[in-house]
């Protein structure tokens, strides 16, 4: 991709994001366990670096399971993680379709048995899936809009994914040599927001290990919800929103609103005012980086590293 482009998909996607939209590449991965369904899953295009016809694949001696292999893509070694089999279904035509991911740090492939569509959302018509049975899925798109009638598609969680069939893929621990905590205002917390199950045990025992308090939410919408009650509570007592929050750290892809709104929704807020925000994403790689920069965050950190949060939330956090 040439840079011309490049910055025409970046400010496409600061467009698109700047609304509370997203864009969700669905996917088909065979027949259910005990049926005959095909269900519709989906992956968030932002994480999709490309998308082949299968590939030769190599067989791994002593690979892990639901590893098919590695594959040679554009001179780059591969992991080739066969999703059907995570999930439980039966591809019927056989896994077709290569999807190649960039999130986290990490490149993957993962084969899908066929991809159908790529459409256009906004966060409201994702609800999240916690509570409905699957560890899998971080939430539940109504792909045809609000309706009663609209099609479903389960968005999976490839963190979640990628850490159980490769457990050292994924890792958040802190640096020995760095004893060093992050020191926030007496009184204060972090206020911190993420859908994925996974990803939020991860931030948790980051945070704890850097001895910072702070509140855990599930969602750009709790996250909101949440600071409307600190800020009436405050008001009550005389303070300012800040004397209670120190900062908050959010991820970019959540159902309902994400981060980029909520981010919007603190900046132009003048209760909010002198209160950071740090994104911290899997949304990786050079475009990727380039877009949440235009978020109007105070600070970017990509997942999962525990170090790179704690020197960036010791910048965002304002000298008092």
């Amino acid at each position: 991709m040439n840079q011309a482009n490049s910055l025409r998909e970046i400010d496409e996607r600061a467009n698109l994001t700047g609304s509370n939209k997203f864009e969700l590449l669905l996917f088909q991965l065979g027949e259910a366990a005990d049926s005959e369904r095909r269900e519709i899953f989906g992956i968030n295009v932002f994480k999709v670096r490309e998308i082949l016809v299968m590939q030769p694949i190599t067989a791994m001696i002593n690979a892990p399971r639901h590893v098919l292999g590695v594959a040679n893509i554009r001179g780059q070694i591969i992991t080739v993680i066969d999703l059907p089999s995570v999930v439980g279904c039966r591809p019927k035509k056989g896994n077709g379709i290569l999807l190649v991911t960039e999130f986290a740090r990490t490149i993957q492939a993962f084969a899908v048995e066929e991809v159908s569509d790529i459409v256009r959302l906004d966060w409201k018509q994702v609800l999240s899936a916690e509570g409905h049975g699957s560890g899998l899925v971080t939430s539940i798109a109504r792909i045809d809009g609000d309706t009663e009638s609209s099609r479903l598609a389960q968005v999976l969680d490839v963190e979640r994914i990628l850490q159980d069939v490769l457990p050292n893929a994924l890792r958040f621990e802190k640096n020995e040599e760095d004893g060093a905590h992050v020191k926030l205002p007496a009184g204060t917390t972090v206020l911190a927001a993420d859908d994925s199950a996974m990803a939020r045990a991860l931030i948790e025992k980051g945070l704890k290990s850097l001895g910072v308090p702070f509140t855990m939410t599930k969602t750009g919408k709790e996250a909101w919800e949440h600071l409307q009650v600190v800020a009436d509570q405050a008001q009550k007592e005389g303070l300012k929103v800040r004397d209670r929050i120190a900062l908050v750290l959010t991820d970019l892809e959540m159902p309902e609103m994400d981060g980029f709104s909520l981010t919007r929704n603190i900046k132009t807020d003048q209760r909010f005012t002198g209160i950071p925000v740090v994104i911290h994403s899997s949304l990786t790689g050079t475009t990727n980086e380039a877009l949440v920069k235009n978020a109007g965050a105070d600070g970017y950190v990509g997942k999962f590293a525990i170090d790179e949060l704690a020197q960036a939330l010791r910048a965002a956090l304002p000298q008092r």
